[in-house]
């Protein structure tokens, strides 16, 4: 066997192990973005989710007020409900933009003093005629509806980010890259659970 021979296959095994290594630091790099580019997808859906939710609260916030001035009329003796339901939509405002848990927290309590005005409004039987209390009803439900529906489909996403930013090999990644657990599910306690239906028709 001659020197270049000997050479050759001295050199060959170290070709190999660069050749696997390089590989290998590829897959790595490919990995790491690839997870840390979902975690970034996953947050922003997310935010995206919180702020179809803050439009629909927005909604909820501009239709209160027209649906106290039309009862309000009517209810000439249930002076403190009202006020109550002002307060409460005036409280959830405020906490707009102060953290998820707080809104969250303000906007249950605004949903309490609704289902208290509604549940005062059942002794108006005179409120069943008018037209614009039963619209304003209606748009009020059907925000209602479509608040429960993103806050839903915000509190699925979060669940998939959290789990995505906690699972082994991701949370590696989340971990070098400061994703940390910023959101918070918005429960609904028994109490919202349990505001009454009214139907003005």
């Amino acid at each position: 066997m001659n020197f270049v021979s000997m050479l050759t296959l001295g050199i060959e095994p170290v070709w190999i192990v660069l050749g696997v290594l390089a590989v290998v630091t590829l897959v790595v790099i490919a990995w790491f973005v690839g997870s840390y580019n979902g975690l970034v997808r996953i947050r922003n859906e997310v935010r995206n989710q919180w702020s179809q939710i803050d439009v629909q609260l927005k909604r909820r916030h501009d239709l209160i007020p027209n649906l106290v001035n039309v009862v309000k009329d009517y209810m000439g003796f249930e002076q403190e409900t009202l006020e109550n339901v002002t307060k409460a939509r005036n409280l959830a405002m405020a906490a707009s933009g102060q953290g998820q848990a707080q809104q969250a927290a303000a906007e249950t309590q605004l949903t309490r003093a609704l289902g208290g005005l509604y549940v005062v409004m059942e002794n108006y039987p005179e409120l069943k005629a008018n037209k614009n209390v039963s619209e304003l009803q209606e748009e009020l439900t059907s925000t209602e509806n479509r608040i429960a529906y993103a806050r839903q489909f915000y509190n699925d996403t979060v669940m998939r980010f959290d789990t995505m930013r906690e699972q082994i090999p991701t949370n590696i990644v989340a971990g070098m890259c400061g994703f940390r657990q910023e959101f918070q599910m918005w429960k609904t306690e028994e109490a919202e659970k349990a505001v009454p239906k009214v139907s003005l028709r």
